[in-house]
């Protein structure tokens, strides 16, 4: 006999947390809950027409409630029994009905849950709560047909007008995307949010504060006596030898590494851009390497947290640090790429190469074209040359100027 399915309830729905890959809940009949990595909760209804599976979409959860979700599925089941498919009428039904039904956080949250393979589960986390902060409680419960330009633009000015302009630029781009997915979807013929240039205030551009090139050994040797924990010491300096982003330090795991190749692979879904990286490792960086292992070597991260130590600690860890070096508003620890740019740039060094090693994805084709082994020698002689220029500096010393190759 076939394992009989339990029916849910809605202590169930309502219960059902997020995980790190999709799951989906049960509820007999056809009727099942696909729960998102993302928070989502989307029904759908699984059946068979004509030999073939099918599944349709009856809603989101909470929008649709479990008995909601139970009535439709009855609907969709007498149409199969009846001999109609339910995919075929459902687009005939949208037709009439979607406009006045959806609204902006059905839309939302169904627009959000299509973005798993172009954004990270972390960004999108970062959305919604953004969402939920400073437009779902104006507009989240309003059909998406009836969300006008001076709705949005009040949205946008109120999140100005607490100071948080970065915000508010990032939330109308994303509130620009759903409206370019209700067009595309024939929710809607036109978009308020494609005519709102110029809303927002004009800003100072500002840039993340870094060192001045002077201010180096100062830095190190503050370093040297830093009374923090060692990892954390340690993780600063890998960082500032590699040239990676906080996120790819703080998440570095023991099988990325090569050591015998001399190198560091960051899988693509670790990375901003989402392109897998290799990172090349000097002989200090190698050192550093050797140290952290005295401290998590028998381990999966290089940097676990303190209380789980399946997951790397915090990502204020390092800014906390600069804090407590004496540098709070003066650099911060994104700083260091922007420096180490400068200073290779000024030394000679090939603006690909360089470009390269930060993991700048290059969006000239041309460019692009190049096969990535014609940087890697260029890369490895030039982050030596940054690891030695660092020793040198620390000691008070200056290295001999890197000489471009003529040719």
């Amino acid at each position: 006999m076939p394992k009989r399915i339990a029916p849910l309830s809605e202590a169930n729905v309502k219960n059902a947390k997020p995980t790190a890959k999709d799951y989906t809940l049960y509820d007999g009949g056809g009727l099942m809950l696909l729960v998102k990595s993302t928070g989502g909760k989307l029904w759908r209804f699984k059946y068979r027409f004509n030999g073939l599976e099918k599944r349709i979409a009856l809603g989101t959860y909470p929008e649709i409630s479990l008995k909601e979700a139970r009535l439709k599925r009855e609907v969709s089941r007498k149409q199969v029994a009846g001999g109609i498919d339910p995919a075929i009428e459902k687009k005939q039904l949208k037709e009439i009905a979607v406009s006045k039904t959806e609204s902006f956080i059905v839309v939302a949250r169904e627009w959000l849950d299509r973005q798993d393979e172009r954004i990270s589960e972390t960004h999108a986390k970062r959305i919604w709560r953004s969402f939920e902060k400073d437009v779902l409680p104006t507009i989240g419960k309003t059909p998406i047909d009836e969300i006008t330009i001076p709705i949005l633009v009040n949205v946008i000015r109120a999140i100005e007008d607490r100071g948080a302009g970065e915000t508010a630029s990032k939330v109308l781009q994303w509130i620009a995307a759903i409206f370019r997915y209700c067009l595309h979807s024939g929710r809607l013929v036109s978009s308020p949010a494609s005519d709102m240039r110029g809303i927002l205030k004009s800003r100072a551009v500002t840039h993340r504060a870094m060192l001045a090139p002077h201010e180096i050994p100062e830095f190190f040797n503050r370093l040297k006596n830093y009374n923090g924990e060692p990892l954390t010491k340690l993780a600063l300096e890998l960082l500032i030898l590699t040239l990676c982003r906080t996120g790819e330090v703080r998440g570095a795991r023991w099988e990325e590494f090569d050591l015998a190749q001399r190198e560091w692979k960051i899988p693509g879904e670790r990375m901003k851009m989402k392109a897998p990286h290799i990172v090349i490792l000097s002989n200090q960086a190698l050192a550093i390497l050797e140290q952290i292992k005295g401290f998590s070597g028998g381990q999966e991260l290089l940097f676990p947290g303190r209380n789980n130590r399946n997951k790397p600690f915090s990502e204020n860890t390092l800014l906390y640090a600069m804090y407590r070096l004496g540098y709070h508003g003066q650099a911060c620890v994104h700083g260091f790429r922007a420096l180490a740019s400068t200073i290779l740039n000024e030394k000679g060094f090939d603006a690909d190469v360089i470009e390269r090693c930060l993991a700048h994805v290059e969006q000239n084709k041309v460019r692009k074209a190049y096969h990535r082994a014609e940087y890697l020698e260029g890369r490895r002689e030039m982050l030596q040359w940054w690891a030695d220029h660092l020793d040198q500096l620390k000691v008070g010393s200056k290295i001999i100027p890197f000489l471009k190759a003529a040719g």
